[in-house]
């Protein structure tokens, strides 16, 4: 299914300027960036439609005392859509930290970028400052945390009541173990290699362990075959082994008033 087929419902737009005239950049996540949604005719399909994205509010909220949501995070659940905006500080300090998910907002394909501003383009241009061997211990973390997730049932949004049906059926959540599987992976490709693949090449494979393919015994020798594999290629990594904060937090100052500038338009 194309990606432009799916159009964010302009209420929601209208309702959240984090989405709107705050936005700087706006894309698919999830299966739909990685290219391992299934068909919603399959029986095992229960994803939504996930989107994220970063926004730079008024100066208000940053010489003042307003905040943007909580902690700097917007979510926005509505129908099968599954919406996450950050405020710039708070995106770029978890880009900083090696956050699997938000780092995959960086090295998307072209055509699943919603919205992408100049100063949304400024931080896509500068997204190498944000390779780190510090990623082996985010994405071997997260990696863990969906295995874990894997076998405990806990279930919400728009697909909850289907996805607990098919654990039920399977005795584990199968797309927790593709998510597992696909972020040991990209963290290794990435210590390999300094770029995120987003768009999987082994998507084919991701689908089939979607469908419950894979037995529990075989996605845990494969994630523990993974973590080995992380733990030789951060030894021979030539990413630095953490990013520098001086040009980091010099770009957020750039992306904030560039950001701003953009936004005297809707003044």
């Amino acid at each position: 299914m194309k990606t432009e087929k799916l159009v964010i419902p302009q209420n929601l737009i209208d309702r959240n300027p984090g989405l709107g005239k705050w936005n700087i950049i706006h894309a698919y996540r999830g299966s739909y960036a990685h290219n391992t949604r299934l068909n919603p005719t399959d029986k095992f399909f229960i994803d939504d439609i996930d989107t994220m994205g970063v926004c730079v509010p008024s100066k208000d909220y940053y010489l003042g005392l307003r905040t943007f949501h909580s902690s700097g995070t917007q979510e926005i659940k509505e129908e099968a859509w599954d919406i996450v905006i950050y405020e710039a500080k708070k995106a770029i300090s978890l880009l900083a930290g090696g956050n699997p998910n938000i780092l995959s907002l960086l090295w998307m394909n072209e055509d699943k970028y919603i919205n992408v501003t100049s100063a949304g383009q400024l931080l896509l241009d500068n997204r190498e400052l944000f390779s780190s061997k510090k990623i082996h211990k985010a994405f071997v973390g997260y990696g863990y945390g969906q295995l874990h997730k894997m076998t405990n049932q806990n279930f919400e949004g728009y697909m909850g009541d289907k996805r607990r049906q098919l654990f039920q059926s399977l005795g584990f959540d199968a797309k927790n173990a593709s998510h597992s599987i696909r972020i040991f992976r990209m963290g290794i490709e990435m210590m390999e290699t300094g770029k995120l693949i987003v768009e999987r090449p082994d998507a084919e494979e991701l689908k089939a362990i979607k469908r419950g393919e894979w037995s529990l015994e075989k996605i845990r020798e494969e994630t523990d075959r993974l973590k080995r594999r992380a733990d030789e290629v951060y030894e021979t990594s030539k990413l630095p082994y953490d990013v520098d904060y001086e040009k980091i937090n010099q770009l957020a100052m750039n992306i904030i008033e560039l950001a701003w500038k953009e936004q005297l338009q809707y003044i």
